[in-house]
């Protein structure tokens, strides 16, 4: 998206902080330019040059940033329901920037606008997802943000690639389908 001036004060006096438990830099840098055209201060934590290299838990880090008064913290954690639990040390807004095989909630919706973009719309849209779904934090936030707006998703991989339950789950995605031959998934997809 494009304005004519490039730098906004719409967050001036806040403080963003990523912080990232593991290597980024789509994402990190996206969220570290965005809150800076936004005009907020921006503190980068990379878990490498940390305290975290001498063992300091992820509660005693989001201690810290609760006392240094953060007002948004975007982070990304190996562990799933990492950001979760950082909603209960932390006054400030959580951004989920990917946690564990959990959710990578933001690039979903980068994912799902740019469908948009190109498709108009993704009610009624067919997609496919194949691959390794069991492990991928963004096939499964794919898989929610398509289904809750409209679109139906197959699901292509083999049945020991799925997530573990999905069959249980099955009617919380009532759009959800799967089929591990690429070629019949592919039939008639968007």
């Amino acid at each position: 998206m494009s304005r004519p001036i490039k730098k906004v004060p719409t967050l001036r006096g806040k403080t963003i902080i990523t912080l990232f438990y593991e290597s980024s830099t789509r994402t990190r840098v996206s969220f570290e330019l965005a809150a800076k055209n936004l005009s907020a201060d921006v503190v980068n934590l990379n878990a490498s040059t940390s305290s975290l290299t001498k063992g300091e838990s992820l509660i005693d880090t989001l201690d810290t940033l609760q006392a240094l008064g953060a007002d948004i913290v975007v982070m990304r954690h190996p562990q799933s329901g990492a950001p979760y639990v950082a909603t209960k040390y932390l006054e400030a807004s959580i951004v989920n920037a990917g946690d564990g095989w959990h959710a990578h909630p933001t690039q979903a919706l980068l994912d799902l606008y740019t469908i948009c973009k190109h498709k108009g719309s993704l009610k009624g849209l067919k997609v496919v997802i194949i691959g390794d779904i069991r492990h991928s934090r963004v096939a499964r936030s794919n898989i929610w943000g398509l289904t809750t707006m409209g679109a139906e998703v197959i699901l292509c991989c083999p049945f020991t690639l799925l997530p573990i339950g999905l069959d249980k789950q099955h009617h919380h995605f009532p759009k959800v389908n799967i089929e591990p031959n690429i070629e019949l998934a592919l039939d008639g997809a968007d």
